[in-house]
């Protein structure tokens, strides 16, 4: 065996599996265990390697095949005309959007431990965090969080090391992977997640915070003033989950009383792209800003006067000690972040109000003729933005299976939560002819049942 072979084949060993048969027997050692097998014994030994009912290997061709024949049983919802919307969007995307992020030097780079070097990076984040409190109402905006979900346990971590109190008040018809988020986030530190009715808000006493959806996950908006003044009553604060675009023409947050806004900014040029990455906002008053989350990027001038940019508070476990860390999110959605900053700079303000506007205007067309239907009507008589639930004369797996049948991508079915309940999303990116065809069809599956 010539030396390259030897080289070759040691490297080949130990590229993806470093450790050394002394290593093993030492760690084995320190932890008390004489084997491998030992160390595996609790495992029932049917479970440990079972057997893999695998077809025969396939060619590189043959794979690429059998995946794009996977593919195409798909349908995409760009070629559909698809009404699906809870808590994930399409809208229409400026293609300079995502021409600027895959640039080289924001597509290949990651914050650097020495980040005033990276100035532009910071600048993007420090803008993104500009657009967030312009929209929210807020004071601070931080550097992004992982996405909606994660932040809304984010604010109530937050609110339980604000009060020192130890139970939550989440609403009942916020999203309920968001809600599951908050539990397992929660419940292992033992803080206790509690569920209410908007229309009926606990007293705050009890609470580090009450927690809304504004639209709710089923697309309507809650009574946000009765719920904040229950919340600060009692002294617990009040948490906003906002989608980001709404914000383009409902009320900001911080105009209502709300302490902390978090949500979910994928609506503002982010694409679906099987459901992440997405991207998180948070923003809080001014007076909370040492129990922010995650990291914050500020603005100051150098020696000779030139505007620059620093991450000016980073209370997470990579920089200080775990115990006094405020999140363990380690990393910003920077990317998804620039995406959305340069999208909403791409629209602008009175942009960004047209985009809502719109989805305002075709969803309540739309739920106009589907209410014209007998047997449809809304689910509640709140107002709404861009989603609705209505409640239907046939199970919407039904309806969705049917108008699948015939070209449409129907709304979530979410019958678990109302009888019969039909969730539908209406974005600026519907066509008028689109939801007319949604209407006649569901008349005809309705009248020929």
């Amino acid at each position: 065996m010539t030396t390259l072979e030897r080289t070759t084949q040691q490297h080949h060993r130990t590229s993806y599996v470093p450790h050394t048969e002394h290593d093993r027997r030492e760690m084995l050692a320190t932890i008390g265990v004489g084997s491998i097998e030992e160390l595996f014994a609790d495992i029932p030994a049917a479970l440990r390697n079972p057997p893999l009912a695998l077809p025969p290997g396939q060619s590189e061709l043959e794979v690429l095949t059998h995946l794009e024949q996977l593919a195409e049983r798909n349908q995409p919802v760009d070629r559909l005309p698809s009404f699906l919307g809870a808590g994930a969007y399409r809208h229409f995307i400026p293609s300079a959007v995502w021409q600027l992020v895959g640039r080289n030097e924001f597509y290949t780079s990651y914050t650097p431990y020495q980040p005033e070097v990276s100035q532009g990076t910071l600048q993007a984040m420090y803008e993104f965090q500009s657009f967030v409190a312009l929209l929210t109402g807020m004071e601070v905006a931080n550097a992004s969080v992982y996405d909606g979900a994660s932040g809304l346990a984010e604010a109530a971590l937050m609110a339980v090391r604000l009060t020192g109190r130890r139970r939550v008040a989440v609403a009942e018809n916020i999203h309920p992977d968001y809600q599951q988020t908050v539990a397992t986030y929660l419940v292992p530190q033992g803080i206790a997640v509690d569920r209410f009715d908007p229309e009926a808000p606990p007293a705050g006493e009890a609470y580090a915070c009450l927690a809304i959806q504004q639209p709710s996950f089923e697309g309507f908006l809650v009574p946000a003033e009765r719920v904040a003044t229950a919340a600060h009553a009692g002294g617990a604060l009040l948490v906003v989950s906002a989608d980001l675009l709404s914000l383009g023409l409902l009320r900001p947050p911080g105009d209502y009383g709300a302490d902390i806004v978090v949500g979910e900014a994928q609506s503002c040029g982010v694409p679906l792209q099987f459901g992440g990455p997405y991207v998180g906002i948070f923003a809080c008053r001014a007076a909370y800003l040492r129990q922010l989350p995650g990291r914050l990027v500020g603005a100051t001038v150098d020696q000779a006067g030139r505007r620059g940019y620093v991450l000016t508070l980073q209370a997470r476990e990579q920089h200080i000690r775990r115990e006094r860390a405020t999140s363990n999110i380690c990393t910003s959605q920077g990317l998804i972040a620039l995406a959305v900053t340069i999208y909403l700079s791409l629209l602008g303000k009175a942009g960004v109000r047209t985009v809502a506007e719109l989805c305002y205007h075709k969803a309540h067309y739309a739920a106009q003729l589907l209410t014209a239907i007998p047997g449809f009507r809304l689910a509640r008589s709140a107002p709404f933005w861009c989603e609705f639930t209505l409640c239907c004369p046939l199970p919407p797996a039904e309806l969705n299976r049917r108008l699948l049948e015939r070209g449409i991508i129907g709304g979530l079915d979410i019958s678990p939560r109302i009888p019969n309940g039909w969730l539908l999303c209406v974005t600026e990116v519907n066509t008028r002819a689109e939801i007319e065809r949604l209407a006649g069809e569901t008349r005809a599956i309705v009248e020929g049942a």
